[in-house]
């Protein structure tokens, strides 16, 4: 999210779509549970089996692994780590500080805006493999099951989003995005690790020029005004209906398409591998390199690129337009040299793959973390409980945003970073204490339990 006033996260946004909401196996995938992975309470509704498992001969020793015949999922405890470090970075960029605050509460800042709604839409794709099977895709009709799903929790993020966006509050609402993202992708998820991430590079070279000419054409033209006027969720919404989702909003379906990509690759991955993390990381910071630092060398090395940037922007920081959105958006014609750009929501293949780069490398962080620090893990569980059920305390953020409008426009708007950090601590406290209960006493959060509810009409699929 250009993690500015006018910005969103998700969760899980969103999805925030936890593993936690993926159903139970028919069989339990013994081999899904890594040694940093935890286990979910067993279901209360454990089918009865006529023969046990045979045991395995030498049982390799596994961090709270659950029974081998219970149904329930497993939760990778890093990945909830990551999402609900994602979910603190979203309260950054709408609650503030301002990054023009400065020193290491400014950098923090600056570094939340549109980097931790892409860990957010990475870890969207990770999810989504868990809810379609993993580390093997479901086939025949848990397959189908499984898809449905997907449909089903997509139709009622588009509803939620375009709920929460009436709110009015200021911030672009990523979960409509993330319905239609949902449904871009899924047929997708049955494809390798290694293709997976073909997929994702191919995306983040060519759908950022595929979007920079999609939205010169609406500029010049008037083909878009044609669809939505004919788009019935643009008259239902009051908004630019599917022309928004895809081309126009803040988190277009084309440009974000690659962060979804690379989670479900993430997720195809064997995570347990000896190495794999290290390899994660190492990639994560190529990407993270090849996308910062070759927009800095590009927007100096092409003649005329910084000036062009700055008169687009109408007097935006160009200089600092690889890395940050102190750059501004074009207000007029989008000039070429705006694919140079890799400041957070510039939609080009610089911040892609920048973005990307960063979401790898808070995952594997996370990851490694819960693998080999397990008292750190006890010290920071409030967080990874946060990343539990990311979808109710996104919501409520927004509907706190809205409720306390004066507490939140006053830091935000009128750059009163004094008032805006002791705002955004509350934010994080009252998420932590929300989690950290909900999580000790019910397997999902309240919006994750109504939207695993209204995925049950999947399970009559044939």
């Amino acid at each position: 999210m250009t993690q500015h006033a006018s910005s969103a996260v998700p969760v899980r946004a969103p999805e925030a779509e936890s593993e936690r909401e993926s159903e139970p196996d028919p069989e339990p995938e013994r081999d899904s549970a890594p040694r940093d992975l935890g286990a979910d309470r067993p279901s209360v509704h454990t089918p009865a089996r006529t023969l046990a498992p045979a045991p395995d001969p030498a049982p390799a020793p596994v961090l709270d692994r659950a029974p081998a015949d219970a149904p329930s999922t497993r939760r990778l405890i890093g990945i909830d780590l990551a999402r609900g470090l994602a979910v603190f970075g979203m309260y950054a960029a709408h609650v503030g500080p301002d990054p023009t605050v400065g020193g290491p509460v400014g950098f923090l800042a600056e570094t939340a805006r549109g980097r931790s709604s892409a860990l957010f839409a990475l870890l969207a794709g990770f999810s989504l493999v868990v809810i379609t099977g993993r580390p093997h895709p479901r086939t025949g009709r848990a397959g189908r099951q499984a898809q449905a799903r997907i449909v089903l929790r997509a139709a009622v993020l588009v509803v939620l989003g375009y709920a929460l966006t009436a709110l009015d509050t200021g911030v672009a609402v990523i979960l409509s995005f993330y319905g239609v993202l949902f449904l871009a992708v899924l047929p997708l998820y049955r494809l390798r690790a290694g293709t997976l991430a073909l997929v994702a590079a191919a995306g983040a070279l060519v759908l950022p020029l595929a979007l920079y000419v999609a939205r010169a054409s609406i500029e010049y033209g008037s083909w878009a005004d044609s669809v939505t006027a004919w788009d019935p969720l643009a008259r239902m919404s009051g908004t630019d209906g599917v022309v928004e989702l895809l081309f126009t909003g803040e988190y277009p379906v084309l440009t974000w398409f690659p962060f979804l990509v690379a989670g479900m690759a993430v997720a195809r991955t064997d995570l347990d591998r000896p190495g794999i993390r290290f390899r994660l990381a190492a990639v994560g910071a190529a990407l993270a390199l090849l996308g910062y630092g070759g927009s800095w060398l590009a927007l100096r090395l092409v003649p005329h690129a910084l000036s062009a940037v700055a008169a687009a922007t109408d007097g935006g920081s160009a200089s600092s337009a690889w890395w940050s959105d102190a750059v501004g958006d074009p207000t007029n014609r989008t000039p070429p040299a705006w694919l140079l750009v890799a400041a957070p929501h510039s939609q080009t293949t610089f911040s892609v793959l920048g973005n990307t780069g960063v979401a790898l490398v808070v995952v594997a962080a996370c990851l490694t973390a819960a693998a080999r620090m397990p008292r750190l893990v006890r010290l920071v569980t409030p967080v990874a409980a946060v990343g539990m059920m990311p979808l109710t305390v996104y919501v409520l953020h927004i509907v706190a945003l809205w409720f306390f409008a004066d507490v939140w426009y006053a830091p935000a708007i009128e750059g009163d970073s004094e008032s805006a950090l002791p705002v955004l601590l509350g934010f994080v406290a009252a998420a932590m204490l929300l989690a950290t209960a909900g999580t000790r006493r019910f397997r999902r959060g309240p919006l994750e339990c109504l939207l695993h509810l209204a995925t049950r009409p999947a399970r009559h699929i044939r």
